[in-house]
């Protein structure tokens, strides 16, 4: 039976951590058996330039700064070809909301990318930039999708989403895209058969029931569209940021977790975070409900200048999985899996 927003907030209120741990390891079990994949890419980021200012973010520059920088065609194809070369199947392009680009420079990116390594899956673009580069361009979201589609954009991550609740928005990102804004995105890209995964960071002070909020949002709309891949919860990195803060703890993160297994019984794949929680937590996770580690990063900028920053190689991977008595897989961007270890 379907678990009621009233019995997910009483679950994150009064559940015991390691009964949910149990449970949704065995709702994970069900679907995944003992298989536990991963995917090798690299995170791009084509411009630290932004003008929304997050305060939750340490990546962003405003545009006079001495750091602030875009990469080029030539660049960002150099670091495709590094991604190819290292066995990567994936590029997650991201970046900043750079001032005066036109959509002219995203298609190039992609179409140039897609010509000269047509194997590389472009999984990129947040929500919040889908919706910017529309605006830029005075298109609707959806024919901004379908051109950049066209160019070669084959699916979207999650990023943009925070908590999907307008009150917490305000608080921590007045600028950015409202709650509304990011699921339209997604249904308009779902309807044109452009999956995606959906995100929640948690830490901003938001209360449990508005984590249910987020959740169901996402499970509402899952239902409508079914478009979601995977869903991806972490946690906020207060380091050099506006925001400040702690950092919450790695129980409230595990409790979270394994209740997103049990919340979204319409989404197949829970991926669990050793990026924001290290390689102890990120194996624990796996006792949680994950059934995915998500990747070992050949590049990761966002999280690193909030002074977070773990490394990962294949090797670490398949041993951390095997070390939770779990069967290690890499797997390509939709969750097919391409070799065993």
């Amino acid at each position: 039976m379907r678990i009621s927003e009233e019995k997910g907030i009483d679950l994150l209120e009064h559940g015991d951590p390691i009964e949910l741990g149990t449970q949704a390891d065995a709702a994970r079990r069900k679907l995944f058996d003992d298989t536990v994949t991963f995917i090798v890419d690299r995170n791009i980021n084509y411009t630290n330039v932004c003008k929304n200012e997050c305060r939750f973010c340490a990546f962003f520059r405003r545009k006079e700064a001495k750091d602030a920088y875009l990469l080029n065609n030539e660049e960002i194809l150099a670091k495709v070809g590094e991604t190819v070369a290292a066995g990567g199947t994936q590029v997650m392009i991201q970046g900043g909301l750079y001032p005066d680009l036109g959509l002219d420079y995203y298609e190039t990116m992609l179409r140039s990318i897609k010509a000269t390594y047509p194997q590389i899956t472009i999984h990129s673009f947040t929500a919040t930039e889908i919706q910017y580069f529309a605006q830029q361009a005075g298109l609707s979201i959806l024919d901004t999708l379908k051109r950049l589609q066209e160019a070669g954009l084959d699916s979207l991550p999650g990023g943009g989403a925070e908590i999907l609740v307008d009150e917490v928005r305000k608080r921590v990102s007045p600028k950015k895209i409202m709650t509304d804004d990011w699921l339209h995105v997604m249904e308009c890209a779902h309807s044109i058969g452009m999956e995606s995964t959906a995100t929640m960071v948690i830490g901003f002070g938001e209360t449990l029931a508005q984590r249910i909020e987020h959740m169901e949002k996402v499970r509402r709309l899952q239902d409508k569209t079914g478009g979601f891949r995977a869903f991806i919860t972490w946690t906020f990195q207060p380091g050099n940021t506006e925001l400040g803060g702690e950092k919450t703890s790695g129980w409230d993160y595990m409790k979270t977790l394994a209740v997103t297994r049990l919340y979204m019984d319409n989404i197949k794949h829970i991926q669990g975070s050793w990026v924001t929680q290290g390689e102890r937590i990120g194996q624990l996770t796996l006792g949680f409900g994950a059934d995915d580690l998500g990747s070992i990063m050949l590049e990761e900028n966002v999280v690193r200048a909030a002074g977070t920053q773990y490394e990962m190689s294949i090797n670490k991977m398949t041993e951390l999985i095997r070390g939770a008595g779990k069967q290690p897989a890499q797997r390509d961007t939709e969750y097919n899996i391409i070799k065993r270890y």
